[in-house]
């Protein structure tokens, strides 16, 4: 199935009022996040105006009908600023909407996407505290309710991006006792936060990426009905939840390579004003070495995610390639953010130079939607699948 997206034009004047706001109104805006650790309101109010909160969502349901490489784009313009700007729509527009497209009856689909297209908060409800990538572990149940047509929920969920906002959340949770092949024990089911039962943690104290917030999810004996149950079938959740880490896997490799680009911009900048022995100390060889290996570094990634956007739009499965571009857009930030605090020198140990938390914020990069390590193996294992279906 192969996207076509919004009209090429009208996407690139997008892009360029979005960058533009980016700069102008986002960019003078992260002091005040940094202190306050929260989004301000009148900001997050006119994100929700812009549409970012429905990129994905199909036009005729309120959304942008952004296809995988406009969406791409669109969250590295973003993460050109602090990654709170990003964090707060980035769940609506990758996993949670990548879920209802891949799994949600049309009825789901009607209910939900409006909705989220408007603005309301979704959260994603995988990893627990004693499960991440590891499903079989999973301890949420849902069980049939014993008084009619619905699902009662019970379990915790942990790191859940947005939860202390979310309006709604996909929860993954077990429908069978046994861990039955390919995951079909697990399903998931649509809640909408103020279910009775539903609670959240307070946020979580974070090493960087002030303002974007995590919690706990707690369900005790939460009544859903029927038509919660994504698609309407049991055992399709993790399917459909691993659908939608493809996406979330390029939103996080976009993010990465944005804000790489924003630290490398602000080394240069640096760079030229800073002077050692009576000069810039840009005009210093081993100075201009981690300039261009960074450079260098962020085409790479630009690169991968021009193509593995491309083919995602194309229909094609992208599992390695998304997994790939995440690895190395994520691994590649961390090693530009570092060159930059070298380049500042004594001041970028400092909080009061961007380059400290341009370091601390990119750290997650590498763990969230998949560790680096978990995404290796995955790699390895599609690789060793082909390579074994070919030569059996």
């Amino acid at each position: 199935m192969s996207q076509s997206g919004m009209d090429a034009e009208t996407f690139e004047q997008f892009i360029e009022q979005l960058d533009r706001y980016v700069r102008e109104r986002l960019i003078p805006a992260e002091k005040d996040v940094i202190e306050n650790d929260r989004l301000p309101d009148d900001i997050l109010a006119e994100m929700k105006e812009m549409g970012l909160f429905g990129l994905t969502v199909p036009e005729e349901y309120g959304g942008a009908g952004l296809n995988t490489s406009q969406y791409a784009r669109t969250v590295r313009c973003m993460s050109y600023a602090a990654p709170a700007f990003r964090s707060i729509f980035s769940i609506n527009v990758g996993m949670f909407n990548s879920a209802i497209k891949n799994g949600a009856t049309d009825e789901q689909k009607a209910e939900w996407w409006p909705r989220i297209a408007a603005g309301e908060i979704a959260c994603f409800g995988l990893t627990e505290p004693g499960s991440g990538s590891d499903s079989a572990a999973m301890q949420t149940f849902a069980k049939p309710d014993p008084s009619g047509n619905g699902w009662v929920l019970n379990g915790t969920k942990r790191y859940i991006t947005n939860a202390p906002h979310a309006n709604v959340a996909l929860i993954m949770a077990r429908t069978e006792k046994e861990a039955l092949p390919k995951n079909a024990h697990v399903s998931a089911f649509i809640v909408p936060m103020d279910t009775p039962g539903v609670s959240t943690g307070s946020p979580d104290k974070k090493m960087g990426q002030s303002g974007a917030h995590i919690s706990d999810v707690m369900l005790d004996d939460v009544h859903v009905p029927g038509e919660a149950l994504l698609g309407g079938e049991t055992g399709k959740g993790f399917r459909f939840a691993m659908m939608s880490l493809d996406n979330g896997r390029i939103s996080v490799g976009a993010a990465s390579t944005g804000y790489a680009r924003r630290a490398l911009d602000s080394a240069l900048r640096y760079a030229n004003e800073r002077k050692a022995f009576g000069e810039q100390i840009a005009n210093f060889q081993l100075i201009q070495q981690m300039l261009a290996e960074s450079e260098t570094e962020i085409y790479a990634a630009e690169a991968m995610m021009a193509d593995v956007t491309a083919r995602a739009d194309r229909g094609e499965n992208v599992i390695t390639k998304a997994a790939a571009f995440k690895v190395f857009a994520s691994e590649m930030c961390g090693r530009v953010v570092d060159r930059v605090v070298q380049i500042y020198g004594g001041a970028g140990y400092l909080a009061e130079y961007d380059a400290e938390r341009f370091f601390r914020d990119a750290r997650i990069y590498r763990i969230y939607e998949g560790t680096t390590q978990i995404l290796q193996l995955q790699i390895a294992k599609h690789m060793l699948r082909e390579w074994n279906s070919l030569h059996s």
